[in-house]
């Protein structure tokens, strides 16, 4: 840290300070206190400066981490509340350390325009423990809808939602969008990969259809690249919105995701934690509730997932926190939908796995590589990185207290989602958030023995940046 970097805020008596703890930055894992004043880092301090501050979080022995960020959840508001609310979404992600989400467009009726994303954030206001932006989708029928967002930056994405299978955006791009559609300028397109193979299929297995072990895998890549090469978006990354699993690597053969960047577009992809977590053998002692799309696969293409983590091909990590009903996920296969949650899961699944593939690495590593595609990676993906994904002064007090060494295991009794259940139930972890911060307010609190307390709902609507920026 430089000298002004450690330089407080020059007067006495801050919001929050956060002591003890050893806070993962960019550049490493150093010992410091974070001073905190009007939402915002105030100051980073040398371990023990006397300040005068009205709530301290004592983070002694524990790793600080920046607030984390979801770039793919589904919190199903507004028409499938049923599933999943605002509210208890919210509180599932802050009690996995995640302080910002951007939430899918699939929803009834689903976010096509501005005054779509306007309608939602009055639904969602009040009730939102977490800062939110979300994803607007392009209707196939009415591509040029997308114009109307303009040049401020709005991620966006093609989807799907349930009781339709529009047509891939491939398609679309090639048959329907032209430059008179009005695609802003730099603003990112995601493209996701559904299989066409539909339920009467005789050959499905207890998660997924035959077609989709092997067809999906590279659509969405290569209908990206399809559309970013027609509509000469030179300056518009392009990203896969599913948990792209399309990274696949079988015997050696190089992944189209992460080929399409060496060979200069600008793609970037996304992993879920379920498909870093469970493979195509799980789906013995789970089934359907471990149904997803794209479907969990074998172990070699997990093995291929956790390879583009830890080289940094993968730009992000997601849950694709996507619940149902309970009841519908115990349906024969061709009736369980795919999705399941994971906000609250996502941190603790991604740091087990971590610990467990390399053993090899210090604890600030392992945490430096969270950080990097929980945080810093889809702040900077999705423009949010003059407020979120860092830990340095000026930035929002978005924190995440952690203990690396707690070990414990998920229940349905700690389930935050509305659905109330998870895949991870009687999975063993390691690594568990004991505080979480948002903008300053201290928004989770594990506490042992007694019920997890939260914070005030004041989650707030995230503006976008101007393309020019």
């Amino acid at each position: 840290m430089t000298e002004a970097e450690l330089r407080g805020a020059g007067v006495a008596g801050y919001d929050l300070a956060v002591v003890g703890g050893t806070v993962i930055l960019e550049q490493g894992a150093q010992r410091l206190d974070i001073a905190v004043a009007d939402g915002r880092i105030a100051g980073l301090l040398p371990p023990g400066t006397a300040v005068s501050a009205t709530r301290t979080v004592d983070a002694t022995g524990l790793y600080v981490l920046p607030g984390l960020i979801d770039s793919h959840v589904h919190f199903r508001t507004p028409g499938l509340t049923g599933k999943e609310n605002w509210a208890a979404g919210s509180r599932a992600a802050v009690a996995g350390g995640i302080t910002t989400v951007i939430d899918m467009p699939n929803t009834r009726p689903p976010l096509f325009t501005p005054q779509d994303a306007h309608e939602r954030n009055a639904l969602i206001h009040g009730q939102s423990l977490v800062d939110y932006r979300f994803h607007a989708g392009v209707d196939p029928e009415r591509p040029e809808l997308i114009g109307k967002f303009g040049r401020v930056r709005r991620p966006l994405s093609r989807s799907s939602w349930p009781g339709t299978t529009p047509r891939p955006m491939s398609c679309v791009s090639r048959r329907r969008w032209r430059p008179s559609s009005g695609w802003p300028p730099r603003t990112p397109c995601s493209c996701s990969s559904t299989p066409r193979t539909t339920r009467s299929s005789p050959c499905w297995t207890a998660g997924r259809a035959p077609r989709e072990a092997t067809r999906t895998t590279n659509r969405a890549v290569r209908g990206a690249g399809r559309s970013w090469r027609s509509r000469g978006w030179w300056n518009s990354p392009v990203g896969t919105a599913r948990p792209c699993t399309s990274c696949m690597c079988r015997a050696g053969r190089r992944s189209t995701c992460s080929a399409r960047p060496a060979a200069g577009l600008p793609v970037t992809f996304e992993v879920t934690a379920h498909h870093l977590t469970f493979t195509a053998a799980d789906t013995s002692a789970l089934g359907t509730r471990l149904r997803l799309s794209p479907a969990i696969r074998d172990q070699a293409d997990q093995d291929r997932l956790w390879q583009a983590v830890l080289n940094g091909e993968a730009t992000t990590v997601g849950s694709d926190h996507a619940p149902h009903e309970q009841e519908l996920k115990l349906l024969p296969v061709p009736d369980a939908p795919p999705g399941l949650p994971g906000v609250q899961e996502l941190l603790t699944a991604l740091h087990t796995g971590l610990r467990a593939r390399r053993p090899d690495l210090t604890e600030e590593q392992v945490l430096g590589v969270v950080a990097q595609v929980l945080a810093s990676g889809p702040a900077r993906l999705f423009r949010l990185d003059d407020r979120k994904g860092r830990i340095a002064p000026g930035l929002d007090a978005d924190l995440v207290v952690f203990d690396p060494h707690a070990n414990w295991s998920m229940s349905a009794g700690l389930v935050q989602s509305h659905c109330g259940w998870s895949a991870y139930e009687g999975r063993a972890f390691t690594g568990r958030v004991e505080w979480t911060i948002r903008r300053g307010e201290r928004v989770y609190r594990h506490r042992p023995q007694a019920p997890a307390q939260f914070g005030r709902a004041t989650g707030e609507w995230l503006p976008g940046r101007r393309t020019d920026d």
